[in-house]
């Protein structure tokens, strides 16, 4: 039924650099069988992943030990310095003709297609006993947008350049394949070892992704005198800026993510001590150790990929900070925020809180708004009239913020399928290979039952619309194979506003 491709393959967790370079310590890589996204006749196939597992390798031994407390670098100087070098830009400057083609490559805002329709119509549509409800708040937000767009300029503005990208623009295999089909070339860690950024030369154009690159890649390509385009979102440098400020502050910045994520390795990066929590257990398991103590052996083995270099619980935990990957869980990081808050005060007393404990809001706003969207979709399930049967999600299967957005309906019990493109719909056989929120692939029959059905649907940040009107071809198509099609709009309608 699917056409999937099986490859072995290594997902980064850390910055490693082959061919030189300075190394900084982060955190650590993580090996883990993921598929990647291959394409045939044009189309997306749908990735297939197998449950993550973490581990050390022999070059976060190197990073580590090529970091030192003692001797801060300021990365927040730094990206400034890179302003004023004339090989920098850091905004979009909408030209028409790139818009265009994002447009025509199907990795833009819809403006005719049936999402775009969809918006002129309440966020509803019906097809014969079909209801679809599409969430308020979904799919592509600014900071993505902006991301694919500023690739797209600087692909039109270097055209005899060779072009890089320090990792997938965004996590979206359809728009990470356009780009490598614009001749723009994503490094990639492959085995474990390291990027090789050897073929990265002066003059060669280098593009930041969205999520960011760490302060030792920028500081690298930076040497090598390369042009930068850096598409990190804002949020992102918001929380960049925050640990910052909490290192300044002489305070451990305690960052609410997963380690391995290209975001939280980057953010990493610019604190001078950090702890990466990834959920509320283990920031309940850090908060026990500051009121009670603890085995610091135990402690350091735990956190053992999660920490700067020379942790030490007993010192480093006095005073802390709080900072986010902003594709997380909202309520999580609200919540370990009042439980670290609530443990330093009680460990220390409130007139010194001020000074044992500092946070900054660094939770992103499209991130917010796209859970809070799902918690409404799903939020009357005991009432027929307004209930959804089921919900779609769509994204990248390596999409952490779309993980989450399938984390909502399984945590309410609405049967949810989380698929990364309309090629896991198998239309004949009315089969569906979908992933759970906690890594799991499925594969599913009959999923699509007989009868009238009010599906749910949404998608992650990094997700075109396109992606979603394709999905729906696919279940409108199980429903009616005579369907071919909704007929775009004649008048092209205006793009969501998107949040900033």
């Amino acid at each position: 039924m699917h056409t999937h491709c099986l490859q072995q393959g290594v997902a980064t967790g850390q910055v490693g650099f082959r061919g030189g370079g300075t190394r900084r310590s982060s955190s650590a890589l993580q090996f883990r069988k993921q598929v990647r996204p291959c394409r045939t006749a044009g189309l997306t196939r749908c990735q297939a992943a197998s449950t993550d597992t973490e581990q050390a390798t022999p070059a976060d031994t190197l990073l580590r030990n090529a970091s030192s407390k003692a001797e801060r670098f300021d990365g927040r100087a730094f990206r400034r310095t890179l302003g004023k070098s004339g090989r920098y830009i850091r905004n979009p400057i909408n030209d028409k003709d790139s818009l265009a083609l994002m447009e025509s490559h199907g990795v833009g805002y819809s403006t005719t297609g049936l999402v775009a329709q969809m918006r002129e119509s309440g966020n509803m549509w019906q097809f014969k006993d079909i209801t679809v409800k599409l969430a308020n708040a979904y799919g592509y937000c600014w900071g993505v947008e902006r991301a694919v767009q500023m690739a797209y300029e600087a692909r039109k503005a270097y055209p005899g350049q060779k072009l890089y990208v320090t990792n997938e623009i965004i996590h979206n295999p359809a728009v990470n394949q356009r780009l490598k089909e614009m001749d723009v070339e994503i490094i990639e860690d492959k085995t474990g070892s390291g990027k090789n950024f050897d073929p990265v030369q002066e003059g060669d154009v280098v593009i930041l992704p969205a999520f960011g690159a760490s302060v030792s890649e920028m500081r690298l390509l930076s040497d090598r005198k390369v042009q930068l385009v850096d598409t990190t979102c804002p949020w992102v440098s918001k929380v960049w800026n925050a640990v910052d400020s909490q290192s300044r502050k002489a305070h451990t910045s305690i960052i609410h993510g997963k380690y391995s994520h290209e975001e939280t390795v980057a953010t990493a990066s610019f604190a001078t001590t950090y702890l990466v929590v990834r959920d509320i257990a283990e920031a309940e398991y850090v908060a026990n150790y500051i009121q009670n103590g603890g085995s610091k052996e135990e402690f350091l083995d735990k956190f053992k990929f999660s920490i700067s270099a020379g942790f030490d619980p007993d010192t480093d935990l006095q005073r802390l900070g709080l900072a986010n990957q902003t594709t997380m869980l909202r309520d999580e990081t609200l919540k370990i925020g009042k439980l670290l808050e609530k443990t330093m005060m009680e460990k220390y007393g409130p007139a010194e809180l001020k000074d044992r404990y500092m946070v900054m809001d660094t939770i992103c706003d499209a991130t917010q708004t796209r859970q809070s969207a799902v918690y409404e979709l799903t939020a009357s399930q005991d009432q027929p009239d307004k209930k959804v049967d089921m919900m779609l999600v769509v994204g990248g299967f390596n999409s952490s913020n779309t993980s989450h957005l399938q984390e909502i309906p399984e945590l309410r019990g609405v049967p949810s399928f989380w698929v990364n493109s309309a090629a896991c719909v198998d239309v004949e056989s009315n089969k569906i290979l979908h992933k759970t929120a906690h890594g799991e692939m499925k594969e599913t029959s009959n999923w699509l039952p007989d009868g009238p059905l009010v599906i749910g649907v949404t998608s992650g940040a990094s997700t075109p619309d396109r992606a979603v009107e394709d999905v729906l071809d696919k279940v409108f198509q199980i429903r009616d194979p005579s369907y071919t099609g909704t007929a775009p709009k004649l008048e092209p309608a205006i793009p969501p506003k998107p949040e900033e």
